[in-house]
């Protein structure tokens, strides 16, 4: 009996440290609800480029005139929006759920600590649009999406490093097909967040 005992304090101890240094409230479903979002934009954007006379997938290099690149960020930028809101939304009613605070110190380490990699990576690509460089956009999105998925993994559900690490590595291998930036960028922020949304909230429900 002592020995039950003894072993339910330790798991209760567990979760107590767990739940203080680490950001657990993370909602699966609102990964699922940014990569429909992030799928959803991308088909936009394909009918946006039939719009403006352009055959994505004739493999052709094509030069985007400065409305194209406008209307482009603006549809980017909706995205965000929405993947940022249902994050909240659905991570504000698990932790409500759960009983737990949705800011404290621990959220405040794990934003810091996302943000640093993910507001560098947004001057970098603001860079690139500058210079023009617009193949160079999908690539370094990812990969510095990915960097912050990483580095959050100390604050977060250590699961979502795994993401982080496929985000990168899609990254990595998109440079290698510039000029296909909209397809891996569909992949990466669409399709793979959905398989991870999925799962997590299949385990952590």
């Amino acid at each position: 009996m002592e020995s039950k005992n003894y072993h339910e304090d330790l798991s209760h101890i567990r979760s107590m440290m767990e739940r203080s240094s680490r950001f657990i409230s993370l909602s699966g479903l609102s990964g699922v609800v940014a990569g429909l979002a992030a799928i959803i934009g991308a088909v936009y954007v394909y009918f946006v480029f039939q719009k403006n006379g352009i055959d994505y997938f004739d493999g052709k290099r094509n030069v985007f005139g400065h409305s194209l690149v406008k209307e482009l960020v603006v549809i980017g930028t909706v995205i965000l929006i929405v993947a940022v809101l249902s994050g909240y939304i659905f991570t504000a009613n698990k932790s409500k759920k759960k009983g737990l605070k949705i800011w404290d110190a621990t959220t405040k380490r794990l934003l810091i600590t996302f943000a640093v990699p993910l507001v560098t990576g947004g001057f970098f690509c603001l860079g690139l649009l500058y210079h023009h460089l617009f193949v160079f956009i999908a690539p370094a999105t990812l990969i510095f999406y990915g960097l912050a998925l990483v580095g959050a993994e100390r604050y977060t559900l250590t699961d979502v490093k795994y993401l982080g690490y496929c985000q990168i590595i899609l990254g990595l291998i998109s440079l290698f097909f510039l000029g296909w930036g909209l397809l891996f960028w569909t992949i990466g922020f669409g399709a793979l967040h959905i398989v991870y949304g999925l799962i997590m909230h299949k385990k952590y429900k």
